[in-house]
């Protein structure tokens, strides 16, 4: 029986088709009891997992997700976002820097949402899975990696709805990318909007 040899490349693009194929299918599905649109925007700082000088590279950070409600205390949310992130030449405390962990990417996933469903202050976590798709650049003592296309990526997030129907969200989100050994850290504001 002959091989079939699938590229990395088609491999990647086989998961994003999959995942935009499902969201769309979620959120036509029965067990859904609310759908809603969320736009945040957010200020974003990208760094290395290994560093000698702890480089600072901050930029602009903005995401749209389709809220699907499961139930009072469980959301999915695919989403797109945009990060924009860009060397300063200096680390943490202002000396300058060589080192870099630069990202402009779109980025493409899912989560799901668990939060504590009390009006006017409800905390929550997320999880999920994702890629990135962009231009990527890691260069620190330890790592130089420079790399454009598709990626993945991990995302958590922590943060805490705010308002009594719970549509003003504030949260710290942090993206992993292990391809190119940098993660993302995302300070974000965000409101979210009901699809009738």
């Amino acid at each position: 029986m002959p091989k079939i040899y699938v590229s990395e490349y088609m491999k990647k693009h086989f998961i994003c088709a999959l995942l935009l194929v499902l969201s769309l299918q979620l959120s036509n599905a029965q067990f859904i009891k609310e759908k809603s649109i969320s736009a945040q925007i957010g200020f974003v700082a990208s760094m290395p997992f290994n560093s000698a000088e702890d480089p600072s590279n901050t930029g602009l950070f903005t995401q749209g997700e389709l809220i699907l409600k499961l139930a009072s205390w469980v959301e999915l949310r695919p989403y797109a976002g945009l990060v924009l992130t860009g060397s300063q030449g200096y680390d943490f405390d202002g000396n300058a820097s060589s080192e870099k962990a630069e990202t402009k990417a779109l980025m493409l996933g899912g989560k799901a949402r668990i939060r504590a469903p009390i009006p006017w202050f409800a905390p929550y976590i997320e999880l999920g899975a994702g890629t990135s798709i962009g231009k990527f650049d890691t260069y620190t003592v330890f790592t130089d990696v420079e790399k454009r296309g598709i990626i993945p990526h991990l995302p958590i997030s922590f943060g805490v709805e705010l308002g009594k129907r719970n549509n003003v969200d504030i949260g710290l989100a942090f993206y992993s990318q292990p391809t190119v050994e940098q993660i993302v850290g995302i300070f974000a504001f965000g409101l979210s909007f009901p699809i009738k």
